[in-house]
């Protein structure tokens, strides 16, 4: 019956997002920032002007790209008529004739125009084409003609790469098969349900990238941890029935914790009052509840038919928490408490190796610079970076549009447009500024400034903070005018600086929030204190490895990013709701299993070691599952969902070897029965009792030679 209601489900989800045209878009919206000021002001001096553009890139090696002739005519033509085209601009021609474009301004930002513009486009062109120029688009339209991230290829993978773990965890196939099937429904009932809320909420085109891969990472684990506890009941003799309920008792009920804490840290994104950070969130933790739901529903369900015969197909000898890996762990656990200190200072060294390239770490916005050789985005980023003459090189793929507001002025437009175009052309860091032009009714000044370096560069940033806080108040304050900058790249610029105010914010958010969820959960003070900072630890060296990887390029072109590029905005706060969240999975159904230890009268060190050992085995294999699911989606043409791929598995193997394996251990150990110290009403006495019902993956010896029972 189970199964068949998730079949339903299934369909019903798909046949909803069918039915629901789901639409996503990177747009977004900083109310009160000064560049959607300016971009108001804009709009409403300028018959709707946004301030949006593209470039149709032409191209002749041999020279004459930017000749009159009829079929540049034709083109003008056929661009200017063009859906949502406000204007196009004359030819712009390179020193040495071989690059031009045109510059397209639009009623609506190109990336919504949808997936069917670029073939207008093409036929729009169609007559310098075949004139024999070389046609490329950029600009504004280098986010409508972006090549798409393959993620159905990245899925299969990241299955194939989980099921061989599987394999070779449990030695079993339908043991192997069960978590992956149940995370496969999950992630696709998931993508639907995300993809019926993006036909009427504005959802970042990363947002279904990040569901898929946060829902198939953690709907295996959830699965294998149900099924691990399934497998040892079946040994301690129960029959399936009571053996799927009791996993569910103690393993379910840690996935639902588990989740709830991912979902926490998820939705807590929205604290940063961004919605579309916030959003982002939203659509990950759609993911993990479903995944959840399929966890403790439909794999027990699964294993229920299974029953017994869940080690009948064989790769190899199945595994069952053997008393020979149990010993390996348990003599592990013995050093690590003989030598907790040691092992502290080790892991310590480690963290803090992977967490110096930290304060190198620059925020931006990746542009088309990036995109895979032989993309007509990155064709056009080429050819105008690389062309000579003005209103060419790097900075002509992301101007400022210049916003003066005239209401209230004390001197006269022209007055003011000569002193402050001399300005803006001497402010260092500057390639072009051309001549700002009073709107139809006086009231608004524009221009454009071209900066001297590429949209994603350390210099751009810097010259707007230049623009912005300088020379703008600077040479209007006496005219009371006020200047802004408008435009996508100002608006990243701000959107840049909005997120790296914000992101103390979220992280003091879902800092609070995990202590109070595990203070409750463990009864304890110094267990939530040290979780939360281990995580922290987690974190930081996640983005350290992030900047050598992608800002400093070491090994980034086995990536497919050949070039250095700041790291995107908003992936260091998506990361941290991520990886905080996953990393207080393991450390959930670890101190679970220490508690329990601890709660049944063991000492403190005995309880650490006890944990560790029943642990370690699942907690490990888990990691490389998700590891390798997040890996597998580094294949994505696109650079953000490679950083956030290539971070998140950092994340997920630091966490689970030095955090989850010789932090936690040690320093715990050093700690002693400190760990359990909580407030106690007076009167009261005796050990505190964490609310728990028993540990999530806690798995008895497997006698040696003892084969599993079977009808």
């Amino acid at each position: 019956m189970v199964i068949v209601l998730w079949l339903v489900a299934l369909g019903c989800a798909v046949a909803g997002q069918h039915l629901a045209h789901p639409a996503y878009s990177d747009a977004t919206s900083l109310p009160g920032s000064q560049s959607d000021t300016g971009g108001a002001l804009l709009a409403r001096a300028s018959s709707g002007a946004t301030g949006y553009t593209g470039l149709v890139v032409v191209h002749a090696p041999t020279g004459g790209a930017g000749a009159a002739t009829g079929a540049t005519a034709d083109t003008a033509r056929a661009l200017a008529a063009l859906p949502d085209v406000s204007s196009v601009s004359e030819l712009v021609t390179s020193t040495d004739g071989a690059t031009a474009y045109w510059r397209l301004d639009f009623d609506v930002r190109p990336k919504t125009l949808g997936s069917g513009y670029p073939a207008r486009l093409d036929r729009a062109t169609a007559a310098v084409r075949q004139a024999g120029r070389q046609v490329a688009y950029g600009g504004g339209l280098d986010e409508l003609t972006r090549p798409a991230g393959n993620d159905r290829a990245a899925e299969l993978v990241g299955l194939s790469a989980a099921l061989v773990v599987l394999l070779l965890a449990f030695g079993s196939v339908a043991a192997a098969v069960l978590p992956l099937a149940s995370a496969l429904v999950a992630v696709v009932i998931g993508l639907s349900v995300v993809g019926i809320v993006a036909a009427s909420v504005d959802l970042a085109t990363a947002a279904p990238t990040l569901a898929a891969m946060i829902g198939l990472g953690v709907g295996v684990d959830y699965g294998l941890f149900v099924t691990t506890r399934f497998r040892a009941h079946l040994v301690e003799g129960d029959d399936p029935d009571r053996a799927a309920g009791r996993a569910i008792a103690s393993s379910g009920h840690a996935v639902l914790l588990a989740a709830a804490t991912v979902s926490l840290a998820l939705l807590g994104l929205y604290g940063a009052g961004l919605t579309f950070i916030g959003r982002l969130g939203l659509a990950a933790t759609i993911s993990v509840v479903v995944a959840a739901a399929a966890a403790v529903t439909l794999v027990p369900a699964g294993l229920g038919l299974v029953g017994r015969r869940i080690d009948r197909l064989a790769v190899r000898p199945p595994v069952a928490e053997t008393s020979g890996a149990e010993d390996g762990w348990q003599r592990y656990s013995a050093l690590v408490a003989r030598r907790p200190a040691l092992f502290l200072a080790g892991g310590l060294a480690v963290i803090a190796a992977l967490s110096l390239p930290l304060g190198a770490l620059r925020l931006g916005h990746i542009d088309a610079g990036a995109d895979p050789l032989g993309s007509t985005s990155r064709t056009a980023y080429d050819l105008v970076a690389d062309a000579r003459g003005p209103g060419f090189g790097p900075g002509a793929n992301g101007p400022f549009t210049v916003v003066v507001d005239l209401h209230g002025a004390n001197q006269p437009a022209d007055a003011i447009a000569a002193k402050l175009s001399a300005a803006l052309g001497a402010t260092p860091g500057v390639g072009a500024a051309g001549p700002l032009r009073a709107s139809a009714d006086g009231t608004v000044l524009t221009g454009t400034v071209t900066p001297a370096s590429g949209p994603q560069s350390a210099a751009t940033g810097t010259l707007f903070e230049q623009l912005v806080h300088h020379t703008l108040p600077d040479t209007l304050g006496g005219a009371h005018a006020t200047g802004y900058l408008a435009g996508p790249t100002a608006g990243q610029l701000d959107f840049r600086d909005t997120i790296s105010r914000r992101l103390p914010l979220i992280i003091g958010l879902v800092l609070v929030g995990s202590f109070t969820l595990l203070m409750l959960m463990f009864r304890s003070l110094l267990i939530p204190l040290k979780a939360v900072v281990l995580n922290l630890f987690t974190t930081g060296a996640s983005y350290g490895v992030l900047v050598v990887v992608f800002q400093w390029g070491w090994g980034g072109g086995l990536l497919g990013v050949h070039e250095a590029v700041p790291i995107e905005s908003y992936v260091p706060m998506m990361m941290f709701a991520i990886v905080f969240g996953l990393s207080m999975d393991y450390e959930i159904f670890l101190l679970s299993a220490i508690a329990e230890a601890w709660r049944g009268g063991s000492g403190n060190t005995e309880a650490v070691g006890s944990g560790l050992a029943r642990t370690a085995r699942v907690i490990t294999s888990a990691a490389v599952i998700m590891t390798a699911v997040f890996l597998s989606f580094a294949s994505s043409p696109t650079v953000v969902i490679k950083m956030l791929a290539v971070g998140l598995a950092v994340g997920v193997v630091i966490d689970a070897t030095v955090v989850r394996m010789v932090l936690v251990p040690s320093t715990m150990v050093l700690l002693g029965s400190a760990n359990w110290w909580f407030p106690r009403r007076p009167g009261r006495a005796g050990r505190a009792r964490p609310v728990l019902p028993g540990p999530g993956v806690d798995v008895p010896p497997y006698t040696a030679g003892h084969g599993m029972p079977h009808q």
